[in-house]
């Protein structure tokens, strides 16, 4: 494109897009290409046309399908929500068309961090010790708890513990006693109780409430032992007994969690969820595709890489069915997709509400231009496995995990999954943390870094200015090492984690 002051003022991602990206603000009547000019201002961000596109015509970015012409759009005009709108059309799902071998590097040659191995053999990146409630009833105590214990002193002489730290929710009873929603919580707790993160778990619970703890235990196979204790506070005679009791199981814990010391492990024991949430125009330019390259580079070292967020690939789940190793894989992310549009239906909603309006503000207009930017996290490399919420993820190499779009909840699942690090892409500025996963802020615009540098681990907005995603993909990466054996991200300096543990509550509340 024609360049103004030595940088290109609009980015055609692809030779099939009739539309291309503003690198910058543009005036009206600005030079945008040849014989191509504004017909308005065009934000940072957004799209421009570069061909006439009819009414009812396919609107393209990335090479793909965006939505559809609502009315005639000139070239050198803005498009967005004022002449951009949905609409249906067939995608190939290619079954398996794509999926290539990886060759996995041996164990021997495999980048290293340093974590903590857990008596299974899981690998943890933090030591917290995690108070688990059973209820909404019980979350005040709980919190209670880890306040008292975090500014007791207690653990001053236990330096490689990373804290305690309760995770609340708002549901537990109220609820039926089976079934999806009871499901969706049971797995969520369990992944939280189990994860490698967690060198010690209290759970604390009312009593009377619909998700027993007793039941958990026994559903797992669980006992009582030095680093996992449970309790009530009907049974332990109230707030201040439970607060008293709870506070003694921690001391009777902090010697076992403190024994784990951090070694030297391979790659492989990673398993990083990939995010992004505060969506812009760049984020499927910069940040996200080359944390796609990051993920390629973990899956080459044997590790994991989990990509979720239903409602924001859908439009472009084909491209993922397309990689998948087997049919049934593929078939599996497809049946998730009808769920979420049967889901939306009888709740009277619909896919394309999620876009925000600060996605849109920052260029977005429909969530088939999102989740093609948002599916770039994924990378190159074959999908091995489709899970759902909160199931503990088995296979290695990328896999998917069928999550909401809301972003403190879809990480809860990724979590709940065994994710030991979460890395997070936002264009807009997204305020997030996570515990017990520590989570990498990357930003898609060098402005918005700028801005936010305090919050924003990686800017990814060089890409723009020259900086290749092999480079940052690569840069990702070792910040993804670092991260995991005991580098602090910026969130974590901030204090954030203790709000973020959301599970996704569905069914009637009653």
């Amino acid at each position: 494109m024609t360049e103004i002051n030595g940088q290109p003022p609009i980015l055609r991602l692809s030779q099939d897009d009739n539309t291309a990206v503003a690198v910058r603000a543009i005036s009206d009547g600005a030079l945008l290409a040849e014989r191509i000019t504004a017909s308005s201002r065009i934000p940072f961000g957004h799209k421009v046309a570069l061909e006439p596109i009819a009414p009812g015509e396919p609107v393209r970015k990335f090479g793909q399908i965006i939505g559809f012409a609502s009315r005639a759009i000139k070239p050198g005009e803005w498009v967005h929500e004022h002449n951009l709108a949905m609409g249906d059309f067939e995608r190939d799902y290619r079954f398996c068309e794509d999926a290539r071998a990886v060759n996995i590097l041996p164990v021997e040659e495999q980048a290293t961090f340093q974590g903590y191995r857990r008596a299974n053999g899981r690998i943890g990146t933090r030591n917290y010790i995690g108070i688990l409630t059973s209820v909404n009833c019980s979350a005040s105590v709980a919190r209670f708890i880890a306040e008292a214990a975090n500014r007791s002193g207690m653990l001053d002489e236990y330096r490689n513990i990373d804290g305690v730290v309760s995770f609340t929710h708002g549901t537990g009873c109220g609820m039926a006693g089976s079934g999806e929603g009871f499901d969706l919580l049971k797995r969520t707790q369990w992944g939280y109780a189990a994860h490698p993160n967690l060198g010690g778990v209290l759970m604390v619970g009312l009593g009377c409430e619909v998700f027993q703890i007793a039941r958990l235990k026994e559903l797992y196979g669980v006992e009582e032992s030095e680093t996992f204790r449970t309790m009530t506070i009907q049974e332990t005679g109230g707030t201040r007994r439970a607060i008293e009791a709870g506070l003694d199981r921690l001391r009777e814990m902090l010697p076992a969690v403190s024994a784990h010391k951090r070694e030297t492990v391979p790659a492989s024991e990673i398993t990083l969820a990939l995010q992004c949430g505060g969506s812009d125009g760049y984020s499927g330019i910069t940040a996200n595709p080359a944390l796609g390259v990051a993920a390629d580079m973990l899956v080459k070292n044997g590790g994991t890489a989990v990509l979720a967020e239903t409602p924001e690939i859908y439009g472009a789940e084909h491209l993922l069915t397309a990689r998948a190793i087997s049919r049934e894989a593929g078939e599996k992310l497809v049946e998730r997709i009808r769920w979420w549009e049967d889901y939306t239906a009888r709740n009277k909603g619909e896919m394309n509400n999620n876009p925000s309006p600060g996605n849109k503000q920052g260029g977005l207009t429909t969530i088939l231009e999102k989740s093609l930017g948002a599916a770039a996290k994924g990378g190159s490399t074959p999908l091995t496995a489709v899970y759902e919420y909160a199931e503990l993820i088995r296979e290695k190499g990328f896999v998917f995990m069928d999550t909401p779009g809301y972003d403190p909840v879809s990480v809860t699942g990724q979590v709940a999954g065994g994710c030991n690090v979460v890395c997070f892409t936002t264009g807009r500025g997204s305020a997030y943390g996570c515990k017990p996963s520590p989570s990498i802020k990357l930003a898609t615009n060098s402005a918005m870094y700028e801005r936010m540098s305090e919050d924003m681990d990686i800017n990814c907005g060089d890409v723009l200015e020259g900086a290749s995603l092999t480079d940052k993909g690569r840069h990702i990466f070792e910040e993804v090492l670092a991260v995991a054996s005991g580098k602090r991200t910026k969130s974590e300096e901030l204090g954030y984690g203790d709000n973020e543990f959301v599970p996704w509550q569905i069914g009637a509340v009653m």
